[in-house]
């Protein structure tokens, strides 16, 4: 809507532009919803290799097959074990950055987001010179006479799982803390007033209050780790499989691309999976649901 005042045109903030919606259409269309009908295309196709096969074909061997079932189940177990350490590592940082930090707050922040502007790859990579059999970890076990020769640290779901958490623990951290910051500290005043102690003053309002914000930083770390493939390639050496790795593999090794395409829409289900959940179980007070 245009306004004319003095002589001045202005626009209302409350008006867009058909142009901005369509364009914003144009894009969602092109980048996300014709790439996710292109792969549920691909498995819909009945001819493959000159054979005719259903178009559950590649659904059921992904669900029946002992082997593929495991590393459904292994995409999931680690993202969640990821998710979970996340949580743990992040909860008291979030709470001391809000609480405690006082003025280092800004430089705490920018300590937490600066790793997040280097490459994924690069990142990787320092983990790989750390737990490189000669490298700072080893030397310092065998300094310290905690190993009296180097142990292989890397290609293992270990060194997989701490780079993983590398990498996300500062969206669990950054998720908890603008939670923990909306909450009134008059609240746990009170509960400490009437005799409740700090284990339980924050057993009882503290950490109830912030489950809004574990919930956001569940979802996004879950997400990230269940899609996760540069950093389990580089550090679980191919050891550790999962969906995404396999994707990666039927697509350059064995040119499978409907199945490749059918594992892509099952990862995309648990996301969507997800994503639900965080609509049903975690939404704020007051915002209803559909």
């Amino acid at each position: 809507m245009i306004l004319k005042r003095s002589g001045i045109t202005t626009v209302s903030a409350g008006v867009v532009s058909p142009w901005w919606i369509a364009f914003t259409g144009l894009f969602l269309v092109v980048f996300f919803v014709l790439p996710i009908v292109n792969n549920l295309l691909n498995t819909t196709e009945l001819a493959t290799l000159a054979k005719q096969r259903p178009i559950s074909f590649y659904y059921h061997k992904l669900f029946t097959d002992p082997y593929y079932i495991r590393i459904v189940f292994d995409t999931v177990a680690l993202s969640v074990g990821v998710t979970v350490i996340c949580i743990i590592i992040g909860y008291p940082v979030a709470m001391f950055l809000v609480r405690h930090s006082g003025k280092w707050s800004g430089f705490i922040i920018f300590l937490l987001i600066a790793p997040l502007l280097t490459s994924i790859i690069m990142r990787t990579f320092g983990w790989r010179v750390l737990f490189a059999r000669r490298g700072l970890v080893n030397d310092f076990l065998i300094w310290a006479d905690i190993l009296e020769k180097p142990f292989m640290f890397l290609n293992s779901a270990s060194s997989a799982v701490v780079g993983l958490v590398h990498v996300l623990v500062p969206f669990m951290v950054l998720s908890i803390a603008s939670v923990l910051r909306s909450i009134d500290l008059q609240l746990e005043e009170s509960a400490r007033i009437l005799g409740a102690s700090r284990v339980k003053t924050f057993l009882k309002v503290t950490f109830p209050l912030s489950l809004d914000g574990i919930g956001t930083g569940f979802i996004i770390v879950f997400l990230l780790a269940n899609g996760s493939f540069v950093t389990l390639l580089l550090l679980g050496g191919g050891d550790l499989k999962t969906l995404p790795l396999l994707i990666y593999q039927q697509f350059t090794i064995s040119r499978d691309f409907q199945f490749a395409a059918a594992m892509s829409n099952v990862l995309l289900a648990i996301a969507v999976g997800c994503l639900y959940l965080q609509l049903r179980l975690i939404r704020r007070k007051g915002v209803k649901g559909s």
